[in-house]
């Protein structure tokens, strides 16, 4: 029987399939830690109280899944306006677990203190122009993922693969793209704040959509490139309004699937980058495997009352350029802050943060290989937190 902790709302008998075939199993862990200066943006994301702030957001992400609460860290967590960072999660199931975790560099204005895996990207600008990065960067990242989704699934030989990643303002960009691949998002898609700045996010799509029509006119391209006629190419898309990661993490789990199971870790962004696989695949010709990926994220995500995620994952199977022609089984974590002693975490009930850096991807994990009950989770969180703590004090 599958985990009481893990809810399935899309494709359920693929879901359960896929969870009875990795039960007992130990995942690996690859994040990929990439750059949006929409994420600059006032007001845009919650995650660094601050633009500045979130400039390092990913940097300090990444030292804290790498050393734990106790290194000193180059980049400290950011200050939020309420919450905790979702790495103390990701951190305190990989820790006691001992899940082997790499990071990979796809664009960041700069390196982070820890070993990385340089891909040679990129930071992509605002999407509100139309023009976020250089579409040999897009094709660059993408055979980047391709080459490491095959290594790492080369070397996994009863687990699974978990793809997470880290971009501040990347639930904008996601509905750039699913926009942009004529997917109905609009008012679906989830953010770190209570409540979805769905309205700030729609006016940034549709500048960049309105942008890249008129360049295409100019250029007398006449590929469609409206909310409702979706673009041919779509790396072309990435390039003019996603961010580095996606293309990474698109390519990781085309090659991937090919050998081994595939958990997408997080909400809007990774139903984005399924998305953008089924496009990818149809539009060059890869062979992938649609029945070996799942999205896994948590229930805060899945749940949201201000965006629809599980209407957002529905539309998926809807969208005449998916290869594989369905919705992704979507998955998420019963985890619970609501008896938590720290307000920090209480907080994530108050729908702040809600996911990222893998976090409701590695509970699925815990609750999959060792059975963890939601004491267990609990408990193993907040030590994280409380180690932290006396690390600064």
């Amino acid at each position: 029987m599958p985990n009481s902790q893990i809810s399935i709302y899309t494709q359920k008998e693929q879901g359960e399939q896929w969870l009875r075939r990795y039960r007992g199993c130990l995942p690996v862990f690859a994040c990929v830690l990439g750059f949006t200066e929409t994420g600059l943006i006032p007001g845009i994301s919650a995650a660094g109280r601050t633009p500045e702030d979130r400039k390092y957001t990913a940097c300090a992400d990444a030292e804290f899944l790498y050393y734990g609460p106790e290194h000193k860290a180059q980049y400290p967590l950011p200050p939020l306006a309420a919450g905790a960072s979702p790495v103390l999660i990701s951190r305190a199931v990989f820790e006691l677990l001992k899940i082997p975790v790499h990071l990979f560099n796809a664009g960041l204005p700069q390196l982070p203190a820890v070993p990385v895996i340089d891909l040679g990207g990129a930071p992509a600008k605002c999407l509100s122009g139309g023009a976020a990065m250089e579409i040999t960067t897009v094709h660059h990242l993408f055979e980047q993922g391709l080459l490491w989704g095959e290594r790492l699934a080369a070397n996994i030989q009863q687990g699974y693969l978990i793809v997470g990643e880290c971009v501040v303002g990347g639930t904008t960009t996601a509905l750039a793209i699913l926009t942009g691949l004529g997917i109905d998002a609009a008012g679906k898609v989830n953010s770190s704040h209570p409540v979805c700045n769905h309205a700030q996010k729609w006016a940034l799509v549709q500048a960049g959509l309105e942008k890249m029509r008129r360049d295409e006119e100019d250029e007398g391209d006449e590929s469609p490139s409206s909310s409702s006629s979706p673009l041919v190419d779509p790396l072309k898309l990435v390039a003019t309004m996603g961010d580095p990661m996606q293309a990474v993490v698109a390519g990781m789990a085309i090659a991937a699937s090919r050998s081994c199971g595939v958990m997408l870790a997080g909400g809007t962004q990774m139903l984005a980058v399924y998305a953008l696989i089924s496009a990818i695949a149809q539009a060059y010709a890869l062979s992938w495997q649609p029945e070996a990926v799942v999205v896994g994220t948590t229930r805060w995500v899945a749940e949201d009352p201000t965006g629809a995620t599980v209407d957002l994952a529905l539309n998926l199977g809807k969208n005449s350029l998916t290869s594989s022609g369905e919705t992704p089984p979507l998955l998420a974590t019963h985890l619970s802050f609501a008896d938590s002693h720290y307000p920090q975490l209480r907080a994530y009930e108050q729908g702040f943060v809600k996911e990222g850096m893998g976090a409701g991807a590695a509970c699925i994990a815990a609750h999959l290989s060792q059975d963890w009950q939601q004491h267990q989770l609990l408990a193993a969180i907040e030590a994280q937190l409380e180690r932290l703590s006396t690390a600064l004090n």
